[in-house]
C-alpha cells in the first residue's frame, strides 16, 4: 500500500517537469518552455482538485466463517463495502491485517455501488487481533493524484492455539482412577438396560425389571446405577522463571505448550473425563463438561495467555482432590524443582517439560511421574508421556 502523499510518481515527475521548464524558459528567453511548465502545473492542480475535492462516505461490514481462528487454519472474511458517491475513479481497496494474521487482502475495487469483497485469511500467531479498517485509494485518470481514506471500524479475530489429534487411550472411561465428579442416576420404568437385582422386602412394584423376571423366574427390580465421568486435571505452568524473557517474537517452547495444553484437555474431554485446566497461579482457563461452548471458553482463554508471575505447588492446585489423571505441561525444570514436584496422589501423573536434563527428569519420575520432552511434535510427546499400560498396544 502506498502512502498517503497527494501525488503519484508521475504527478511528482510533472511537477518536476514544470519546474524545469520554467526554469529553462526563463535562462534560454523561450516563451514556449513556460507555456508547458504552465500547462504540466495545470494539468497536476486539476487532477488534484478533481480526485481530493468530492465529500466520500461509506460503511463497511465485515463476516468472518470462523468465530474462532487456529493456527495454521484458513478462514473466509466477506467484506460489504457501500460507498457513497458509487461513481469513482480507479480505486485499489486494502483491508489491514495484524501481523498475526496472513492473507492477500488488497485488489481493484468494482465500480458498483454496494461492492462484495472476499479474501481468505489464515492464523500466525495466537491472540486477539483487529482486522481493518478498510483503505481506499484512488487515482485520477491521468494517474497523476491520488487518494487515500479509511472507512468502516475494525473487527476482532480471535486466533486460538492449534489442537493437534491425539492417539487414544486404550483404557475404558474411568480406569485411570479420580474420583466422580459427574453422576447420572438411573431409575424408572423405562430403563431396561439398567442392572436387576432380586426384588427385597419394600421395594417398589414399579421398580420391578418384567424382562430378567420372565428369565429367570423370579421377581427382578432395577439396581440404581451411577454412571460417572472420571476426573483429569491439566496444569499449564505459567511461571515467568520457566520460560525465556519476553519479546516481540513468540517463545516457541511457550507455545508449544499451549498447543499441548489446549489438545491434550480437549483429547481428555473426548475420552470421557471432567477435565479441569488450570494455571500454575491457581487460575481456572477452563472446564470442559462435553459441551461446545466449554470447548471454545477454553480456546479463547488460552489465546491471551502469557508467562506471569510465580507458581504454587501442584499439590495446593488439587485442594485435596486428586484426580484420575493429571497432565503438568511446563518449561525449564531444574533439577531441585522435579525432585520436589508431588502429584498429590493423583492416579496417572503426566509431566510434559520444553527443557529439562535428564537428572530432572529422573527425579521427576522417581515421585511416580511418567515424564517426556515436549518439543515441535505435541503428539510424539504425548505419546512418550503415557504409560504403557494405558495406550491402545499396552492395553490390549
Amino acid at each position: 500500500m502506498r502512502g498517503r502523499r497527494p501525488l503519484t510518481p508521475r504527478g511528482l515527475a510533472a511537477v518536476i517537469i514544470g519546474v524545469v521548464c520554467a526554469i529553462a524558459a526563463n535562462v534560454l528567453s523561450a516563451p514556449i518552455l513556460l507555456y508547458l511548465a504552465v500547462l504540466f502545473f495545470s494539468l497536476v492542480v486539476a487532477a488534484v482538485l478533481a480526485i481530493r475535492a468530492p465529500r466520500r462516505d461509506g460503511a463497511v461490514a465485515r463476516r468472518i466463517s470462523t468465530d474462532l481462528l487456529a493456527i495454521g487454519e484458513e478462514s473466509a472474511v466477506a467484506v460489504r463495502f457501500d460507498l457513497r458517491p458509487a461513481r469513482l475513479p480507479h480505486g485499489i481497496w486494502h483491508d489491514r491485517l495484524p501481523p498475526a494474521v496472513s492473507g492477500d487482502t488488497s485488489g481493484e475495487l468494482p465500480t458498483d455501488n454496494g461492492t462484495s469483497i472476499r479474501y481468505s485469511v489464515t492464523g500466525v500467531r495466537r491472540g486477539v487481533w483487529p482486522i481493518g479498517p478498510l483503505s481506499l485509494r484512488t487515482v485520477d485518470p491521468f494517474g497523476l493524484a491520488q487518494r487515500v481514506q479509511d472507512f468502516g471500524d475494525t473487527r476482532t479475530v480471535t486466533v486460538v492455539p492449534e489442537v493437534v489429534p491425539l492417539p487414544a487411550m486404550g483404557m475404558t472411561t474411568g480406569s485411570g482412577g479420580g474420583n466422580a465428579r459427574t453422576s447420572v442416576s438411573r431409575l424408572g420404568p423405562g430403563s431396561d438396560n439398567l442392572s436387576p437385582r432380586q426384588y427385597l422386602p419394600g421395594d417398589s412394584m414399579r421398580r420391578i425389571h418384567w424382562r430378567a423376571t420372565a428369565h429367570r423366574g423370579e421377581l427382578m427390580v432395577r439396581q440404581e446405577e451411577e454412571e460417572s465421568s472420571p476426573d483429569a486435571v491439566v496444569i499449564l505452568d505459567r511461571a515467568a522463571a520457566r520460560w525465556s524473557t519476553p519479546s516481540e517474537k513468540p517463545d516457541a517452547a511457550f507455545e508449544a505448550a499451549v498447543s499441548a495444553c489446549a489438545s491434550i484437555a480437549l483429547h481428555l474431554a473426548q475420552e470421557g473425563y471432567s477435565v479441569d485446566v488450570l494455571d500454575t497461579g491457581g487460575t481456572s482457563l477452563g472446564c470442559l463438561r462435553g459441551h461446545d461452548d466449554d470447548r471454545d471458553g477454553l480456546l479463547v482463554a488460552l489465546a491471551m495467555v502469557s508467562p506471569r508471575g510465580e507458581g504454587r505447588d501442584v499439590v495446593s492446585l488439587l485442594d485435596e482432590n486428586p484426580p484420575g489423571v493429571l497432565v503438568l505441561i511446563t518449561g525449564a525444570l531444574e533439577e531441585a524443582d522435579a525432585r520436589a514436584l508431588r502429584s498429590g496422589g493423583a492416579s496417572c501423573p503426566i509431566l510434559l517439560t520444553t527443557d529439562a536434563s535428564p537428572e530432572a527428569v529422573l527425579g521427576a519420575q522417581m515421585h511416580g511421574w511418567s515424564a517426556a520432552f515436549l518439543g515441535d511434535d505435541v503428539a510424539e510427546a504425548w505419546t512418550s508421556a503415557v504409560p504403557a499400560h494405558l495406550t491402545m498396544g499396552g492395553a490390549r
